[in-house]
């Protein structure tokens, strides 16, 4: 019922009424809390009792009659036997209960049989009586076969014959077999079956029928028991008759032919009745011989689908039986002879079940109560009434109407307050319903505890509640504290219980709030507080993941919540909707860490269904991801070889686990055990669909195979060897291949093959005829030759012409397919003839392309490789005389008529021919071609000294280039001031314009300075690299120009110790620096600053030359203007 609309709407409010889980009994309970305001009387309720059948199995120790009950004041307990008065107390047999019910204990005393029967339990208080339902207390006597003295039973062969068993009764279910003395079991088949009703029967019985210990064995497996029969003996007689029908000794019985008939069931229709639920067993077994086939129909309809054909057609089986089963079977026995047929009239009944069953209630003084009872039935129950456990013709009312499944009280008054016990019952058994019937009138009582606190999330639904208790019905309202209606409005909603629902909680719906409960005795009223907070909301969930097993997988669970809610906060995850507790030592690879859940080392169970549950104390959210665990695909199984043909075989499998991860291909190995035990090789693969694969064979091998699955992850382990198969030895199925012709002489032609694999020979004796003719000779014969190895040698062809060739293999059971024909050459000799009209273009002063007429392919003798160009240097254009130097080549292979020829040196005269080759060898050279090159810039100068070295000026003494590339012109003389600072001098420049100088003197230098000088030798194209040397001026006068006649002297002396002082300090000074680092970069310190221990200790030696290294180069060049 939604509440809108019109203020002060209220609901009318019933009591609440909870059932008890005893099934006859509807019980009416009064809250505690209303208990705990108020002392009130209650009728009594059966709470628990025995199940309505007991068997005393014989294996139990005691037995125990239970029958419990609550109501006010305490009940007290009273029980029937089979309808008569009995008291448990006053039997010193039986046990008292220790919980003060009306439970009572039977000991396995040995002697039980006197305490069968049917009980009922009755429960009373000063307010009415209520019963229980009846229980059967059933003790199972030890089934026993009685001790009889058994006839032999004689038949001829082809009469049926029907052994019976006769079981004693007993608990089922009951299990019959038929076994010999020494326990062997009667092998069943169409012709000899045992019944439902446990009987034996041959539908015509063969003289090996005869025996003298056929046993009959009843199995009652609830009590622990198995009886014997006491064995029969069956004598079966032969015919007499004679035929020659029989193959072999010509003789055989003749055994009377007969139509069928049906030892069971007897007649031609029976009528079956049974319970819903249980399952249908209809069973015809005929005689005839031959042995006749059953056939079952069901008349006008289908077989149900759930039926079952057992026991070799004899049997028509049909579990859990409906309604809808219900109709006419049929069976049909048949054989060349005739047939028999039985009709089954089946019908499915039901024991009584409630409709509607009694209900406890409690009514206000003065008013109309109704009790209805209603069962459903087949055959339809009968209902009967009583009232505290008494007809109700024992208990007369004067305001009570009764009805076949209703009672009425008119104006009832508490004097009509009563348990009344409604009963239905047909055949097949009897249910029982107690409702408590209170007539009373009670003011309002809240039970809900007042000022409750409840927190709600914007969005979601919260229930205030409100549980009140009353007779008559109270009227409940709510109402909040800013106004004195009733709250009203669609997201508002008050329950029969007179809870209130405030579904999509907004913020102003924040407060206090008032429930008022109101009858004609009186009312109650509580309050409720309602406080809003921000929702728990999983910001960053986690993500499905695909892994591999025994690796590390990692969920993240992130959520945001109401910062009130700090330290209540609760995040916990679930496997499969199961929590995972982190301190099991079954989940020791789980590790959660701020949200993060690691799960080590994955395993195949690790995978599955991942939730991460955020949970506040008003709300949670949720997010779940799915944990995929991949590798490699297990071993396939079962492998199975097919359709053996000697060259062929199906191998056939099933595939392993795939592991999430499905299989793409199927790898096949097989291993050869004659030739190569133990390595496999693969044989084959297939797409990960199939399941099976043909192979070929070779010939005079013994196979054995396995399989292995590949997916995304790799290739699994292999699954165990197929069984051997050996083929038998056959002709080669191949001839060899990659046939090579080589001719290494001129008037040979050697012949070479990859010999066949030794498990391709198949079979012993391999060899191999090698055929070969000239090609274009017409239809020469063929030259053959027969061999074991795997080349042959041609002698005495002609030089470089085609011939055909073809390898066939043989081996002692026949010859290979006819091989191809392929075509070679016999061996090449050197070309004859040189390259004719050899030109040299020169490109630049280092560069020519050379060209050339092509020999004539006459002329090669051989297949053409190339050419080959070969040059040297007859002399420098500046000298005058001729010499033959070092000799260089290069080759071009193919087919051409130029190339270009590098690296030539500037300013000189070469000369150069041209040759072939082939396969052989080089072909004689061209006529020399002389040409030359123009000229170029110097190379490098290859020695400079500084010397005579003053305050102010240094002398400069080269060497002029070994290669001038040309006409010298001059110099290029540039320095620079280096002393050990950030910045560098300016470069300064003097061009030294007399080619045939070798020294200079600088001038004007600054005194204890350090400079680098840079040195260039140039002809008219330009400049060469330069030549560097540093070094640094003296604070005085050279040593060199006072060494003469004062070198003794002591002034001398003193100076020349102040000066090695002075250097000592400078050293010390530049390796302190050095060490420690300046502004300048390591590789412009380097270029700047030679190492000191390379320098030499005089004025000749100090700066030395030496030639720089690449990147110093690299450095000079960089500096230069």
């Amino acid at each position: 019922m939604r509440w809108s609309g019109r203020p002060g709407v209220a609901l009318f409010l019933g009591v609440v009424l909870s059932f008890s889980g005893t099934p006859g009994s509807s019980s009416l309970d009064i809250p505690l809390e209303v208990l705990s305001h108020m002392n009130i009387e209650q009728l009594p309720t059966i709470t628990a009792q025995s199940p309505n059948t007991m068997i005393a199995f014989p294996f139990d120790e005691s037995y125990s009659m239970r029958c419990a009950a609550k109501g006010n004041p305490e009940p007290e307990f009273r029980w029937t036997k089979n309808g008569q008065e009995f008291d448990p107390d006053q039997d010193p047999r039986l046990l008292p209960p220790e919980d003060g019910s009306g439970t009572f204990i039977i000991p396995n005393n040995g002697n039980l049989s006197e305490f069968q029967g049917i009980y009922r339990c009755y429960a009373s208080n000063k307010l009415g009586t209520a019963i229980s339902e009846e229980i059967e207390f059933v003790v199972p006597h030890v089934p026993k076969f009685p001790k009889e003295k058994i006839d032999p039973i004689e038949v001829e062969e082809g009469q049926p014959v029907t052994l019976k068993c006769n079981p004693p009764k007993g608990i089922p279910p009951l299990q019959i077999y038929w076994m010999t003395i020494g326990l062997q079991h009667i092998e069943q088949d169409e012709r000899v079956s045992i019944g439902l009703n446990g009987n034996l029967y041959f539908a015509n019985a063969l003289e090996r029928d005869s025996r003298r210990d056929y046993c009959c064995f009843a199995s009652f497996s609830r009590i622990r028991t198995i009886v014997q029969k006491t064995a029969m003996s069956l004598v079966v007689r032969n015919t007499g008759l004679k035929t020659d029908s029989a193959p072999g000794s010509g003789f055989a019985n003749s055994i009377l032919k007969s139509k069928p008939s049906l030892l069971s069931p007897p007649g031609v229709q029976t009528y079956t009745h049974l319970v819903k639920g249980q399952a249908l067993m209809l069973e015809c077994i005929a005689a005839g011989y031959p042995t006749p086939k059953v056939e079952w129909i069901r008349v006008g309809q289908g077989l149900p689908d759930r039926a079952i054909v057992e026991n070799h057609g004899k049997v028509l089986h049909i579990p859990n039986v409906q309604q809808e089963d219900e109709g006419q079977y049929k069976c049909k026995a048949k054989n060349g002879h005739g047939e028999a047929s039985h009709f089954f009239h089946v019908t499915v009944e039901e024991p009584p079940q409630w409709t509607t069953r009694p209900e406890s209630q409690i009514s206000m003084i003065g008013s109309d109560v109704l009790i209805k009872c209603v069962a459903t039935g087949n055959p339809k129950p009968t209902i009967s009434w009583r009232v505290n456990g008494l007809a109700l013709n024992e208990v007369p009312a004067a305001n009570r109407k009764v009805f076949d499944n209703k009672i009425i009280l008119e104006r009832a008054n508490s004097s009509d307050s009563a348990v009344y016990q409604c009963e239905a019952s047909n055949k097949h058994g009897t249910i029982l319903a107690n409702a408590n019937i209170m007539i009373m009138n009670l003011p309002p009582v809240i039970v809900t505890e007042d000022s409750l606190q409840y927190s709600a999330v914007q969005g979601k639904t919260i229930v205030l509640h409100c549980k009140t208790f009353s007779s008559p019905p109270s009227v409940i309202t709510w109402s909040k504290e800013d106004s004195a209606d009733s709250v009203t409005g669609p997201r508002f909603f008050l329950h029969d219980n007179g809870s209130l629902e405030i579904s999509a909680v907004e913020e102003g719906d924040m407060g206090e709030y008032s429930c008022i409960a109101k009858n004609r005795e009186g009312s109650r009223a509580i309050t409720a507080f309602l406080d809003i907070k921000e929702p728990t909301k999983i910001v960053d969930p986690p993500m499905d993941l695909r892994i591999l097993v025994g690796t590390t997988a990692q969920f993240v669970c992130q959520a945001e919540f109401d910062r009130s809610f700090n330290h209540e906060m609760e995040t916990y995850w679930l496997k499969d909707s199961v929590v995972i507790a982190l301190n099991d030592t079954e989940n020791m690879g789980y590790l959660v860490d701020d949200g993060i859940l690691q799960i080590a080392n994955v395993s195949y169970s690790d995978q599955g269904r991942y939730s991460c549950v955020v949970r506040s104390p008003v709300d949670q959210d949720i997010a779940s991801a799915h944990l995929i665990v991949t590798d490699v695909p297990d071993a396939p199984e079962d492998l199975m070889l097919s359709e053996l043909s000697g060259k062929s075989v199906k191998l056939k499998w099933i595939p392993g686990d795939d592991h999430n991860s499905s299989t793409t291909a199927f790898v096949i190995e097989f291993e050869e055990s004659q030739r190569e035990p133990g390595i496999w090789r693969e044989a084959q693969r297939v797409p990960g669909s199939h399941t099976s694969a043909l192979l070929k064979l070779h010939g005079h091998a013994d196979y054995r195979f396995r399989v292995s699955g590949v997916n995304e992850v790799g290739q699994g382990r292999p699954s165990e060897p197929s069984e051997s198969y050996k083929t038998p030895a056959r002709a080669p199925d191949k001839n060899p291949e990659n046939i090579k012709i080589e001719g290494h002489l001129p008037h040979e032609m050697d012949i070479n093959w990859e010999p066949l694999a030794p498990i391709e020979h198949n079979g012993p004796g391999l060899e191999y005829k090698v055929s070969y003719r000239q090609q274009g000779t017409g239809d020469e014969d063929w030259q053959e030759h027969v061999v074991k190895r795997h080349s042959f040698i041609v002698k005495g062809t002609p030089t470089f012409v085609p011939y055909e060739i073809k390898i066939q293999a043989r081996n002692h059971k026949g010859w290979a397919p006819e091989p191809r024909v392929i075509v070679g050459y016999s061996g090449e000799d050197f070309p004859s003839a040189a390259p004719d009209d050899v030109a040299v273009e020169v490109v630049n002063n280092t560069l020519v392309k050379v060209s050339w007429a092509r020999v004539h392919k006459d002329k090669l003798h051989g297949r053409l490789g190339g050419y080959r160009v070969n040059w040297w240097r007859l002399r420098s254009l500046l000298a005058s005389k001729k010499s033959h130097g070092e000799k260089h080549a290069l080759t071009f292979p193919g087919d051409r008529s130029h190339a270009l020829v590098p690296g030539l040196r500037p300013f000189s005269e070469y000369s150069l021919i041209v040759m072939a080759f082939n396969g052989r060898g080089n072909g004689p050279g061209s006529h020399p071609v002389t040409f030359r090159t123009p000229e170029g810039v110097p190379d490098q100068i290859s020695v400079l000294r500084t010397m005579d070295i003053k305050k102010h000026s240094v002398s400069l003494s080269w060497s002029p280039p070994v290669e001038p590339n040309g006409v010298l012109t001059g110099y290029l003389l540039q320095y620079q001031l280096i002393n050990d600072t950030e910045e560098v001098g300016p470069l300064v420049s003097v061009n030294v314009s007399d080619p045939d100088a070798s020294k200079w003197l600088l001038p004007d230098l600054e005194a204890m300075s350090k400079y680098k000088f840079y040195l260039r030798a140039c002809t008219r194209l330009g400049c060469g690299p330069a030549t560097s040397e540093e070094c640094a001026t003296t604070p005085e006068a050279s040593l060199a120009s006072i060494h003469g006649g004062i070198s003794t002297q002591g002034w001398f002396i003193g100076l020349m110790c102040a000066v090695a002082l002075l250097t000592l300090i400078l050293l010390i000074a530049c390796f302190v620096n050095r060490n420690k680092g300046g502004k300048y970069s390591v590789k412009e310190k380097e270029d700047l600053h030679p190492d000191v221990e390379s320098q030499g200790m005089n004025d000749d030696t100090f700066c030395e030359y030496r030639t720089p290294l690449a990147h110093e180069q690299r450095t000079d060049r960089q500096r230069d203007p």
